[in-house]
């Protein structure tokens, strides 16, 4: 009995450290300088009435994939306030897989094939390095492979759409992925919306990401005179399940 009350114990100290973690990992009153930073030159943004976020990412990094299935119901629901971006960075030298996001954006597919890169790359360990490796996919994807291929081979048009990337990736000097822009002024990341706490998982990393962006959001549709179309989405509890990682450095 004794030995069951100690394990009892065990589990409500251990139960009561995570919602303490969680709690110190949920930033009340985002700061800049310190859960997000201010970009030293305002971005133009074409967001109308909305808010433009862009989320720089990449499929090899596996903080982004983890980041995707949140970032990706945090975009839903703020649907009819915002315009959401997608920018694939150049770190790696992987071009093969910017050539392949901006691809399967021209086709349309992005939606529907964007975990699947994603997967390919962290669960079928195609890296995705080569043309063969993103044919290889193309070809287990269920992709018009002749479409794909007219499009992703296009010297001149694929240039200067990766051009395009590069260059938004250097005007928000982003160094590390996942971050996240909102209205071309802001800039957050998982990993800097808990600066001013101690170790914590990722998965709470991600959560409080997106109570930043909540709280950025509604800051520039104040700042833009918009009137908020819906509450903010709250984030929802989770059990973490390992400590968090550092966010893909550029090299």
């Amino acid at each position: 009995m004794r030995v069951l009350q100690q394990l009892f114990r065990g589990v409500v100290i251990a139960g009561l450290s995570m919602a303490a973690g969680l709690a110190l990992a949920t930033p009340a009153a985002p700061e800049a300088g310190k859960e997000y930073r201010v970009l030293t030159k305002a971005q133009p943004v074409e967001a109308g009435k909305k808010i433009e976020i862009t989320e720089f990412f990449g499929y090899f990094c596996p903080h982004c994939n983890a980041l995707e299935p949140l970032i990706a119901e945090w975009v839903k629901k703020h649907s009819d306030q915002i315009v959401f971006k997608r920018v694939h960075v150049n770190f790696h030298s992987l071009v093969t897989q910017q050539k392949l996001f901006l691809t399967l954006d021209t086709m349309g597919k992005l939606e529907s094939h964007h975990i699947k890169a994603f997967n390919a790359y962290h669960v079928d360990r195609n890296r995705l390095q080569t043309d063969a490796d993103v044919m290889n996919f193309v070809a287990k994807s269920g992709l018009d492979k002749q479409k794909f291929s007219e499009i992703y081979n296009s010297a001149f048009s694929m240039q200067s759409k990766v051009a395009r990337l590069n260059q938004t990736q250097e005007a928000y000097q982003v160094d590390s992925v996942p971050m996240i822009a909102v209205d071309g002024r802001y800039v957050t990341s998982p990993s800097q919306a808990v600066s001013g706490v101690g170790r914590v998982t990722e998965d709470m990393q991600n959560r409080a990401a997106l109570q930043v962006l909540d709280f950025l959001l509604a800051k520039a549709q104040k700042e833009k005179g918009i009137s908020p179309a819906g509450s903010s989405a709250p984030a929802a509890s989770a059990t973490p399940a390992a400590p968090a990682q550092t966010p893909a450095k550029k090299k």
